[in-house]
């Protein structure tokens, strides 16, 4: 077998991204400006680094680097960095370099992501937001209440693969609605949403661009049923199916809604309740309306497996750009990972994923062989390195050294 050799897992991983692609994206934004030797490329690998190999600090960050200087030319940097310089660099240096960048390699995790579980083919989209609590006095930016800080993360999840398609950090107290309203999705999407995103100028506004969505009814929704249309006889677990138009008397929206919508009210047999949706898709089964709802809960374990193995509950830095960064990066992290998932032939679980990545993180094997067959004998010795040479015993010549 021919003998090839690799670089270690962590340079396979950054080989993802074009240099060139990154150059440029440096050069629009003037990001390297007064740079003083520490490039964009050398912070960019050393928030990967805090992400990947689970640092807790800018010291953990800068000594991790350290004790692997002898590879950290595999991953184009020539130094390990100074605490103070990454930490300038992530404070002074603009965030819309990593949000770019997740952009660029979401496009390569969407050429081979796989399709959603449904049968139509309608693209399947969740909106979402959650809290991430911050000491108001560190992070005097993050204001929700008067003792108690917080940031709050929005999120859209195309379902196809579960891939993050949009993400935006606001301080605690910004409504989602306000967040949604700025969204813009192609005709024939399917939104799913809990009951924070409802307005009704909205759902006109989203009807009238052919965007579906699908969400719970409040307690204090007011509909009216309309008269003289076609019977839908209960099915199975289905106890009603009516076409509604919405009262808005009462509503402080400035427009009304007043398309027709759809109300589904559905017995759940994990809840032992029954749970009502409201929704302008008219066509698909009431069955499946409930089952696009019940999808919406995978965009709440997407945060779960973000805090959980991401660096997104402590932050290194303080100010607002140098959490943007680490929010990005931490995106960019998932998606790497989510490639490596679509990629491997075996049933990664992500949390096991991220274990396994950060102890083999300068491993040298191949990173497509190896995310198949994680197990494997790795190589003895990394390439390039001297073998011994006969005869040579180790042990015998740190005896006589020291005697």
């Amino acid at each position: 077998m021919k003998n090839v050799q690799y670089g270690s897992l962590f340079s396979q991983l950054l080989s993802l991204f074009n240099r060139n692609d990154f150059s440029r994206h440096v050069r629009d934004l003037d990001a390297e400006y007064r740079s003083k030797g520490f490039s964009c490329w050398d912070q960019f690998v050393s928030m990967l680094f805090c992400h990947l190999a689970q640092a807790k600090s800018l010291r953990e960050i800068t000594m991790g680097l350290k004790s692997s200087a002898g590879r950290l030319s595999h991953l184009g940097m020539s130094a390990s960095p100074k605490r103070s310089t990454l930490s300038y660099a992530n404070a002074h240096r603009t965030w819309e370099l990593y949000e770019r960048l997740f952009y660029d390699l979401l496009q390569t995790c969407k050429a081979v992501a796989p399709k959603h579980k449904f049968r139509f083919k309608n693209k399947l989209m969740s909106i979402d937001s959650s809290v991430i609590e911050l000491c108001i006095e560190m992070f005097d930016w993050a204001k929700y209440r008067k003792a108690k800080g917080a940031a709050k993360l929005h999120l859209v999840l195309d379902h196809d693969g579960y891939l993050p398609v949009f993400a935006d950090l606001t301080e605690g107290k910004q409504a989602d609605v306000n967040i949604a309203n700025k969204l813009q999705f192609a005709p024939g999407t399917i939104v799913v949403m809990d009951r924070g995103y409802i307005d009704y100028s909205l759902f006109e506004r989203w009807t009238e661009q052919g965007v579906f969505f699908v969400t719970r009814t409040k307690k204090n929704t007011d509909y009216y049923w309309l008269p003289r249309q076609k019977k839908r006889p209960p099915k199975g677990l289905v106890r009603f199916d009516k076409l509604v138009t919405l009262n808005a008397f009462n509503c402080a929206c400035d427009r009304k809604c007043k398309s027709v919508l759809r109300v589904v009210r559905v017995w759940v047999e994990e809840k032992q309740e029954e749970m009502e949706f409201i929704t302008n898709n008219l066509t698909l089964a009431a069955s499946t309306i409930a089952a696009i709802y019940k999808e919406r809960w995978q965009i709440e374990l997407f945060f779960k497996a973000l805090k959980q193995n991401l660096k997104i509950k402590t932050f290194v830095g303080t100010s607002y750009n140098a959490v943007q960064i680490q929010l990005w990066t931490a995106l960019i992290c998932i998606l790497l990972l989510k490639y490596l998932q679509f990629r491997s032939t075996c049933s990664w679980h992500l949390s096991n994923l991220v274990a396994l990545l950060r102890l083999n993180l300068f491993t040298y094997r191949d990173l497509w062989r190896w995310i198949s067959d994680p197990y494997e004998t790795p190589p003895l010795r990394p390439p390039n390195e001297q073998p011994m040479l006969p005869g040579f015993d180790l042990g015998q010549h740190h005896m006589e050294t020291s005697g």
